[in-house]
């Protein structure tokens, strides 16, 4: 049983996203988390900052490394972030004499935030491919049958007539905008975080800006000149960028479902869902589906923007409404995606 729709035995059926998902469990938590601590030793070692043999340790420990999922748990209901028993457990395995150089000049927000950072940029892979396909579904049906004429509707009543190319360009368009913004703010989100106890790197002395470097190159992130621990622009940006795809999503299903409605008939769709009432009934689930999704996230997307406000050089409170929402704003909009590729398939044209 869950409380998430996602990942509901039943409900995740419908809403669901396990690709995206899978990105998002504590077990690709961790492992993005072990993967910093490693890439970190070595970074540090390739400047000298720790002994070379301490990184070969802590590389060797984090290979195959099973951290005590109970005690995590437990620690971080007391520390309020699972880095310190991760570290902790991690430096038992490593053992004496290089234990105390694993997490060197780090702290907890470096590893959570570059962690999340790892995983959300495989997750904008994913959702940028799929707004490919979806973009690239609505060209096809514009090629085939955009020289329909549909009558248009302002607010609700019947208008002129319009061009079905029109109608699909209102669908199209938006996503084609959506993907040259997640050009442009990929470079100042997918960035390593390193900034210490405070944001200044100091406990790195004059390696800091070569460590972070030599770090973002080997976790494949982008360089970042300081950190931006308490900067969170960048998360806000992403968290809006969701939201405007689930609400072009949902404009496109609002459409399909009003178009297939039995009084205007413009379409049917093959895959429609059944009434238990009604045999004679067509739903058009996927429509609606779309339809709930953005207007989920455009009730997420507030709350994640009141989390830009981190008071002073790290703010606990702000953090944690981060972990609450943008996961599942994430699934949100990959399970938008996946349902708009599937119902264009389904739509026949009367």
């Amino acid at each position: 049983m869950s409380l998430s729709p996602f990942d509901h035995p039943l409900l995740g059926g419908l809403l669901g996203d396990p690709e995206l998902a899978a990105s998002l469990t504590a077990e690709a938590e961790l492992a993005a988390m072990l993967a910093f601590e490693s890439a970190l030793a070595e970074a540090e070692a390739k400047l000298g900052v720790i002994p070379a043999a301490a990184a070969v340790e802590i590389s060797r420990a984090v290979t195959g490394f099973r951290p005590d999922m109970v005690q995590l748990a437990a620690a971080t209901a007391r520390d309020g972030v699972v880095v310190p028993d991760l570290v902790a457990q991690l430096r038992t395995v490593v053992g004496e004499p290089h234990a105390r150089y694993v997490h060197h000049g780090a702290t907890s927000q470096d590893v959570v935030d570059t962690a999340l950072i790892m995983r959300l940029n495989a997750a904008a892979q994913v959702l940028d491919r799929r707004l490919a396909a979806v973009i690239g579904r609505l060209e096809k049906l514009a090629a085939a049958e955009g020289g329909r004429t549909l009558m248009g509707h302002t607010r609700m009543q019947r208008a002129r007539p319009v061009l079905l190319a029109r109608k699909v360009a209102s669908w199209r368009e938006p996503l084609l905008r959506h993907r040259r913004r997640l050009a442009e703010l990929a470079p100042r989100l997918f960035v390593v975080q390193l900034g210490g106890a405070v944001g200044d790197r100091a406990e790195l002395a004059t390696y800091g800006d070569a460590v972070a470097d030599h770090l973002a190159d080997a976790l494949g992130l982008g360089r970042s000149p300081q950190a931006w621990h308490n900067e969170r622009d960048g998360l806000g940006e992403f968290a809006s960028w969701l939201s405007l795809i689930g609400g072009s999503l949902g404009k496109l299903g609002m459409d399909i479902a009003l178009m297939a409605q039995n009084e205007i008939g413009e379409l049917r769709l093959r895959s429609a869902g059944r009434s238990s009432a009604m045999p004679e009934k067509s739903n058009p689930v996927a429509a609606e589906a779309l339809v709930a999704l953005g207007r989920f996230n455009s009730t997420l997307v507030g709350g994640f923007q009141g989390a830009l406000i981190h008071e002073n050089e790290r703010s606990g409170s702000a953090w944690m409404v981060e972990w609450m929402i943008l996961p599942q704003m994430v699934l949100a909009t990959g399970g938008g995606l996946r349902i708009a590729a599937d119902l264009l398939s389904a739509v026949e044209w009367s």
